[in-house]
């Protein structure tokens, strides 16, 4: 593209060149970005994995275990010799269930085999006092992208992506021993039961308000929403008691459980977890089965082909021990030095944000103390743990079991871990993320921010960039992150996390007004693949603003400072190159914005963009000085 101006697109002034030349591999969904670090670090530890496993040279008792997965997942010849019986062998769980109360009473067996049930029970932070934990309870999931695909609105997309998934299932089940007829019921029954969960399950949009989904209720009361299940007989089941207290994420579908499961439905419901069962299933049987089975993702997302059976392994591998695969990762690829450097600029982000938080203009003096505690108390997690979660050691399998049983058993490990830890103290000292993964976040339930190893490398972050391009790299995002204490979701949680109103009523006004020209300055972009969902994608907007905020403000005091790299390297960063389909898919399931406006939205809020490349009224990356927001 000719003639690009940086006043009228900056993305595409800094990024046409790499766009030009990047190519998207036939077996992802983008290039370029953060997918082409995630590339890079998957492609080192694809090596490291083969090198252990033929020299038979391992670390530690925990990568002798995953390079050993790795090595079965490897073996086609052996998963074809398995074939799609160990998926069936599960699945004849659901032989059992001729009633709802025969439902209630194999809860615990469904989800020890990983079937799909319409009610999640788990354990988790207790969000009003994040030092215990309680029971949650959450709907199923959908077979569309999200359920707001079922929306009437949405008819057209809804029908053309659930064509693709039926074709996917008739092809998948036309390998079980089921007759043809069977097959085709099942599959239609799967249809109907979701069509059932569509209209009752939360979208993307509503889980992305997610202080909503704390609704704590007396576990009676629970029982009287769920008249059709025996909710105790499961709870006492899985925890070898009935805990007092249960919190509802779903209160809708909860209030309609009695039309999710019922005598009626029962029928659908044991076909569509059959169906959708099978389906998850397909990754682990045969190469066969894991192409036919992974068709429906790939077409939503434009993929063109499955992932080779090394890479599949790595993956599988890897995030199954994932701790220890980023504490070697983090070890060996990320020296100490950086780690200084990135701790430095994380504190003085953090020191910064207090400055402006006593400045701003949205918090009284009250708050605005209480937010200076939560910076000051807020965790930083840089590079990678010390040492793997206590859980690794558990995770012992049975070398010469098929790869299906073999993840059965490992998931059942962790699901008991999980829910042997009910009345055990919480344990805020655990990594969100592994160092091997690309990626970084804030935890608003702990008050922390992690940033692993594999996302501090350029155009992040090096020792090789200057301090302006690594403030408008990784410093926007340290920053970003930071944000999120505030956004419309973090602001909600004190300095402990726990979920508690430490803002005043007008504090929120005020907060609240920025928050809706934040959506209103999105909300309805069109772009070639889609229009913008405002609301959606509120939070993740206002951290970026906030990111670029605090940051601008550092590159004010910093010695040589460079707009042109700070403004080039915050562009730089969002480089990717997309399938429309999956372009399209994030618009609807990502609570982030779209690349090219986390490059060119948030410079415009700010006087440093206007006055280092002369931005005037006549250019497309202006906006009038009364329409730009900064929050923090």
């Amino acid at each position: 593209m000719e003639n690009v101006r940086i006043q009228d697109d900056l993305y595409t002034y800094v990024n046409q060149e790499t766009l030009d030349k990047l190519v998207i591999p036939d077996d992802k969904p983008c290039a370029g970005g953060f997918m082409e670090l995630a590339d890079g670090v998957e492609k080192i530890m694809m090596a490291e994995f083969k090198t252990m496993t033929e020299e038979k040279s391992y670390p530690n008792i925990h990568l002798e275990r995953a390079c050993t997965l790795y090595a079965i997942a490897c073996d086609a010849e052996r998963k074809e010799k398995h074939g799609i019986t160990p998926a069936l062998k599960a699945l004849n769980a659901l032989d059992g269930i001729n009633s709802v109360e025969d439902f209630s009473h194999l809860y615990k067996t469904l989800s020890s085999k990983g079937i799909p049930t319409p009610i999640n029970i788990g354990v988790e932070t207790d969000m009003k006092n994040t030092k215990r934990r309680l029971v949650y309870i959450q709907g199923a999931s959908v077979i569309l992208p999200d359920a707001s695909y079922y929306k009437p609105e949405m008819a057209a997309q809804k029908e053309q992506i659930l064509a693709i998934w039926t074709s996917v299932a008739k092809a998948v089940m036309a390998k079980t021993d089921l007759s043809a007829e069977d097959q085709e019921k099942y599959v239609a029954d799967t249809l109907a039961f979701d069509e059932i969960l569509g209209g009752l399950v939360k979208t993307q949009e509503e889980w992305s308000r997610y202080v909503e989904m704390y609704n704590p209720m007396e576990t009676g009361e629970v029982s009287k929403m769920l008249s059709t299940l025996d909710f105790e007989l499961v709870l006492k089941d899985l925890f070898g008691k009935v805990p007092e207290t249960i919190v509802v994420t779903e209160p809708r579908f909860f209030e309609n459980f009695a039309k999710v499961l019922n005598a009626n439905t029962l029928e659908l419901y044991k076909h569509w977890a059959y169906v959708t069962g099978l389906l998850k299933s397909c990754s682990y049987l045969s190469e066969e089965l894991r192409d036919l089975g992974g068709a429906y993702g790939r077409a939503i997302m434009g993929v063109a082909k499955m992932q080779s059976i090394e890479k599949f392994a790595y993956n599988l591998a890897s995030s199954v021990y994932s701790d220890p695969v980023g504490i070697y990762y983090g070890d060996k690829y990320f020296g100490q030095e950086a780690k200084k450097d990135i701790t430095e600029i994380v504190y003085q982000i953090i020191d910064t944000y207090k400055a402006r938080i006593k400045e701003n203009d949205i918090l009284g003096k009250e708050s605005k103390e209480k937010a200076i505690l939560k910076l000051s108390k807020m965790g930083v997690k840089m590079g990678y743990p010390d040492k793997a979660r206590a859980i690794y050691d558990k995770l012992v399998f049975d070398p010469e079991a098929s790869l299906f049983d073999i993840m059965l058993a490992l998931n059942e490990i962790r699901e008991s871990d999980m829910l042997s830890k009910l009345d055990m103290p919480t344990e805020p000292e655990n990594w969100a993320m592994p160092g091997h993964m690309v990626n970084a976040c804030y935890d608003p339930f702990v008050n922390d921010i992690t940033f692993p190893a594999a996302i501090l490398q350029a155009p992040f972050y090096s020792l090789k960039q200057t301090r302006s391009e690594n403030l408008g790299g990784i410093g926007g995002v340290i920053g970003h992150e930071i944000s999120h204490a505030f956004d419309s979701n973090g602001a909600k949680c004190d300095e402990n996390g726990n979920i508690n109103d430490w803002w005043t009523e007008d504090d929120f006004k005020r907060f609240d007004a920025k928050v809706q020209k934040m959506i209103a300055q999105f909300d309805g972009i069109e772009l070639p693949w889609g229009k913008v969902n405002g609301a959606f994608i509120v939070s993740e907007n206002m951290a970026d603003n906030g990111g670029m905020s605090v940051t601008l403000d550092i590159m004010s005091r910093t010695e040589g400072a460079s707009y042109e790299e700070y403004f080039a390297n915050w562009a730089r960063v969002w480089c990717e190159k997309a399938k429309p389909e999956y372009l399209q898919l994030l618009l609807s399931v990502d609570v982030h914005g779209p690349c090219i406006l986390r490059a060119n939205m948030p410079p415009r809020n700010f006087a440093e963009w206007y006055s280092t490349f002369g931005v005037t009224e006549a250019d497309k990356m202006y906006i009038a000085p009364e329409d730009r927001i900064r929050i923090w």
